[in-house]
């Protein structure tokens, strides 16, 4: 069975990898890598600091002083703060708060490319919670998200393909991005990847790669792999993905 997806849109720090890094790099999709020419971005700029300090009173309760911080940062373009507003509306936690608001801020800091807010806007639009449901403009957010590196949206899109909702069904493009989850450690894509070997649906059948992918998804604990690897006909050797 392929896996839904559900709304959890939170709060985003500016955090990357190991340490603090600029939101800009972060919306990337990338772990910042420090190398001799660019020992500056390992410093906090002032707006992430800024940033940091407005989650920390969000985190405290300090409700009305978060959300004035976010809208300053907002103003001067930070797509963290611009994100963490539209959470914040969802939530109904600003004076005349309001879901196509939430909706607004969103699509800016999604087309500002932050990954966060493409992966946010697409499961609102997916779930209905800015209006009305827009399953097509919802995966064209959600494969966005995915060709910038969001596991969780390389899943949804490969879903939308598996089951033809909101895209064409298309099991070798479902497969596809479910490999691509796979090898990004998701759990579930795992084992959806390794069914579809085994079954031959949408990639050719292998039965070696569909075993090495049960293997995987039962090392992180998922107890139908690991049920699957039981009752597996050969005990032989798996293969690489």
């Amino acid at each position: 069975m392929a896996p839904g997806t559900a709304w959890r849109a939170g709060l985003w720090r500016a955090v990357c990898g190991a340490g603090w890094a600029v939101a800009a790099t972060c919306a990337a999709g990338a772990t910042p890598v420090p190398t001799q020419h660019a020992l500056a971005a390992s410093v906090p700029a002032p707006a992430d600091l800024a940033l940091t300090a407005a989650v920390q009173q969000y985190e405290q309760g300090r409700i009305t002083a978060a959300g004035r911080a976010f809208e300053r940062l907002a103003r001067q373009g930070q797509p963290a703060a611009i994100h963490n507003l539209a959470v914040m509306h969802l939530r109904r936690e600003l004076p005349q708060a309001s879901p196509r608001r939430a909706e607004a801020l969103f699509r800016q800091a999604a087309e500002a490319g932050f990954v966060t807010a493409q992966f946010s806007l697409a499961q609102g639009l997916e779930t209905g919670q800015f209006g009305p449901r827009d399953l097509v403009q919802a995966h064209d957010w959600y494969e966005r998200a995915a060709l910038a590196g969001s596991v969780p949206a390389q899943v949804a899109i490969g879903t939308a393909y598996y089951l033809g909702r909101g895209r064409a069904r298309d099991a070798s493009r479902a497969a596809h991005w479910y490999r691509i989850a796979a090898q990004g450690g998701d759990e579930g894509a795992m084992y959806l990847i390794a069914s579809m070997y085994e079954q031959g649906d949408g990639v050719p059948q292998d039965g070696r790669l569909a075993r090495h992918w049960y293997a995987e998804a039962a090392r992180q604990g998922d107890v139908a792999a690991a049920a699957k690897l039981k009752a597996w006909p050969e005990a032989g050797p798996t293969a690489p993905p």
